[in-house]
């Protein structure tokens, strides 16, 4: 953390659940962590009736975006591994909420369409997302949120 920040290693909190924890919060990687896990498990109870979890919710959003885009590339653009992507549309073709057609141009590839029980249930998790967002991002000036999601940007952008 650097010194010039607004807080300094001596304001953060020393304990937490009567744990100290102060040679933790000193890393980013742990502040990462913990803020993900606080936002996950907002998402989950705002989606939890929906029966999705945030990487299906992604899945159909991006497919919705782009219909007929490739498996692959739906994997790559959500850095996830294509078993992992694998799995979840076949979650998700199983609850009729997507379709995958075989490429006419590359019969290798599969193209991902979202059917319409698909669209009706991503129309019901936007809603729910778009609350769930607004209560995080509410925590932030324009000026604040604009800084973090450069931050974040950059923090992916790593290689």
């Amino acid at each position: 953390m650097s010194r010039n920040s607004k807080t300094k290693m001596d304001d953060l909190p020393e304990a937490l659940d009567g744990l100290l924890t102060e040679d933790l919060e000193g890393f980013l990687g742990y502040r990462l962590r913990r803020a993900n896990a606080a936002m996950h498990r907002h998402f989950i109870a705002a989606v939890e009736d929906l029966g999705l979890t945030q990487k299906q919710a992604a899945v159909l959003w991006l497919i919705n975006s782009n219909p007929g885009a490739a498996q692959v590339s739906a994997a790559d653009t959500l850095g996830m591994d294509r078993a992992t992507t694998m799995a979840i549309v076949d979650r998700l073709e199983e609850r009729g909420l997507l379709i995958r057609k075989q490429s006419s141009a590359d019969r290798r590839r599969q193209e991902l369409y979202l059917t319409p029980a698909g669209q009706k249930m991503l129309r019901k998790a936007k809603a729910r997302v778009a609350k769930h967002e607004e209560r995080f991002t509410s925590l932030f000036t324009a000026a604040e949120l604009e800084f973090l999601f450069e931050a974040l940007r950059k923090l992916r952008d790593v290689t």
